[in-house]
């Protein structure tokens, strides 16, 4: 007997195949977008001048001292007192300052400021000097005419010109020539008094005798 082979029946099901372009190009095409969006954008560089995006570069704090003007008048402090007073519930303390001012010019001043902080008080003192403001007559060079002696509460000083000497001068009466613009002066105080106020007072006393020819 022969035998026959009969051919095996095979089934085979279709295989469906997925776009594989399609789905690369989606899955390329998304991230690049989400990229694009995600990256923030460049800023300029700041350049050698300071400029940053068209904005001028702000003024440093050492320029905005150059704007201030010289005051009127140069000022010197001659004394300060720290004054206290017993009170039923307790000590107050204040602050006595003396300052003289002037614009080494001819025209100087005394004052007195009384208060309880010590910026106040200097305040005051300035102020008070300016109302008792003087001029002193002084010829082109600054040389007072003649010689000058008063006394003033316990202070007695005399003030004389000395050409070529310069500012001879001691105490708060030097203060007061400097201040003024005085200058080939020679001042001598005869009083042992040590009262830096009265001293000065005594300097603008003898300086308000002087008379020009």
């Amino acid at each position: 007997m022969t035998e026959t082979k009969q051919p095996e029946a095979t089934t085979e099901t279709p295989v469906k195949e997925a776009p594989a372009a399609a789905s690369t190009n989606a899955a390329t095409d998304a991230p690049a977008a989400d990229q694009s969006a995600s990256t923030p954008e460049r800023r300029p560089r700041r350049g050698r001048g300071g400029e940053r995006g068209g904005r001028t570069r702000r003024p440093r704090r050492g320029d905005r001292g150059r704007e201030r003007t010289r005051p009127e008048f140069d000022q010197k402090i001659v004394s300060i007192r720290r004054v206290t007073r017993v009170m039923a519930g307790g000590r107050r303390f204040s602050f006595s300052v003396s300052m003289v001012i002037g614009d080494k010019k001819g025209r100087v001043g005394v004052g007195v400021g009384k208060a309880g902080d010590t910026q106040l008080a200097i305040e005051k003192a300035i102020r008070n000097a300016k109302k008792h403001m003087i001029t002193v007559p002084m010829n082109k060079d600054q040389v007072i005419p003649h010689d000058v002696h008063t006394k003033y509460a316990s202070s007695e000083v005399m003030i004389m010109p000395a050409p070529g000497r310069g500012l001879v001068a001691g105490s708060s009466v030097r203060t007061v020539l400097e201040l003024a613009g005085v200058r080939d002066v020679t001042a001598k105080l005869f009083s042992r008094s040590k009262n830096k106020l009265n001293n000065a007072r005594a300097a603008v006393e003898a300086l308000k005798q002087l008379k020009t020819d």
